[in-house]
């Protein structure tokens, strides 16, 4: 598994951090003073007094004679008097000539110097091997959340799409990391979705056409039957008969209202959908678009800086619509532009695809409306529709618009 190397690397940094501690912490039994090598140097003094060249200097000495007079020293900054190598805590010992004591010998103490090295060294060992622990750390975070946190989030915002009935945006998939597998089959359920939503749509509009022509093939000989009363009422001569044609008037009428709200009740069955909008900051919008573009055909754009008043999910199935439309029946790059204009953040969707017949854009917005152009194309006529019910939920508005190459559809966001 990926994770492995960073266990590794984590664990060797602080096997390293742990030998290099005891290694110097073992070194502290060995910062006392050499007393061979002080020896050494007492004795080749003795034995050379007077003549400094014949001296042993492996050590830091002075040498001073009974007055505190400096004779030798190996060095510069050493202790030069006895009250010095008190305070610096060095050791002293007496120069002896024919058992007369003529001077003193001052070995430097480095004892505390060396402790203060090997103390720096652990510092220095420690810190290091934590900052190289810490960016393993990092660095394995970021792989978690490249790999399980971020592919979790786009699950999850995708499973809030579903949820919402939003089936046109597919996953995107990336076999790379740990939900790949289960990323292809979260999208196969969609697209399953889908596909049962499309045949519910289709039997859906089945029952409607085929209501639409019962109620026509009703309508028809009922208003036949009361044409026929109508001149009946009119001829007869018979009280009697005139009451039993009114009867049938007033029967043919009451057949023709009910057979009116059949047909209407098979019509307007969109379950109402709710909006419940309140205040975002205007960087929202980028991110809608940018989750609804996800054939990345949009160039880049810039919203104003501002409050503006919007549910968020349905801004985004109506973003959504809207590019799923333009993929569909377009197939060109996007130009989006954002701007305030009459205390509405303005978003600007057009595409370059030829547009919509000018008699057809006015209708474009109502239930069921597809434009001429989109015969050969799945869908059911309901994106811009829906979309604009979201927008006057959100007290905003929806334009459409042909353009000189293309089709433009415009939010028009309320600010607060």
């Amino acid at each position: 598994m990926r994770k492995l190397p960073f266990i590794v690397l984590l664990i060797l940094s602080f096997i390293l951090e742990v030998a290099v501690c005891i290694t110097s912490i073992g070194k502290f039994s060995d910062v006392q003073q050499d007393t061979v090598a002080v020896n050494a140097c007492l004795q080749s003094i003795e034995e050379y007094y007077g003549e400094p060249d014949k001296y042993v200097k492996e050590l830091p000495y002075v040498l001073i004679d009974n007055d505190g007079k400096v004779l030798y020293k190996t060095e510069d900054g050493l202790s030069e008097s006895v009250n010095e190598a008190v305070k610096n805590n060095d050791t002293m010992l007496n120069v002896e000539n024919d058992g007369e004591i003529i001077g003193k010998l001052i070995v430097a103490n480095r004892t505390a110097n060396r402790i203060e090295n090997y103390k720096q060294r652990i510092v220095i060992t420690v810190v290091c091997s934590s900052l190289v622990q810490i960016t393993l750390i990092f660095a394995y975070w970021l792989y978690l959340r490249k790999t399980i946190i971020k592919p979790f989030e786009r699950m999850n915002e995708f499973a809030v799409r579903v949820a919402s009935g939003d089936l046109d945006v597919p996953l995107e998939l990336d076999r790379k990391h740990v939900f790949g597998s289960f990323t292809e089959a979260f999208d196969l359920m969609r697209s399953e979705l889908k596909a049962a939503r499309l045949a519910e749509k289709k039997a859906s509009d089945d029952k409607k056409e085929m209501v639409a022509k019962l109620s026509h093939d009703i309508k028809t000989p009922v208003a036949s039957i009361k044409s026929s009363s109508e001149i009946g009422a009119a001829v007869t001569k018979e009280d009697k008969a005139r009451a039993l044609f009114e009867l049938i008037n007033q029967k043919s009428d009451q057949i023709t209202t009910l057979t009116d709200n059949l047909f209407n009740a098979s019509v307007n069955d969109i379950t109402e959908i709710s909006v419940a909008p309140s205040r975002y900051g205007s960087a929202v919008v980028a991110e809608l678009i940018r989750k609804a573009d996800y054939l990345n055909k949009a160039g880049a754009f810039e919203v104003p800086d501002c409050d503006i008043y919007i549910d968020k999910l349905r801004l985004q199935q109506a973003f959504d619509n809207v590019f799923m439309n333009s993929y569909k029946y377009a197939d060109t790059e996007i130009k989006v532009e954002a701007s305030i204009e009459d205390e509405c953040l303005a978003v600007r969707i057009e595409d370059f695809g030829g547009g919509v017949d000018n008699d057809e854009l006015p209708l474009m917005k109502l239930k069921y409306k597809r434009g001429s152009n989109s015969e050969s194309k799945d869908g059911a006529g309901l994106g811009l529709y829906i979309t604009d019910k979201f927008m006057d939920g959100m007290n905003g508005r929806l334009e459409l618009r042909n353009t000189d190459k293309g089709f433009a559809v415009i939010f028009y966001i309320r600010t607060i």
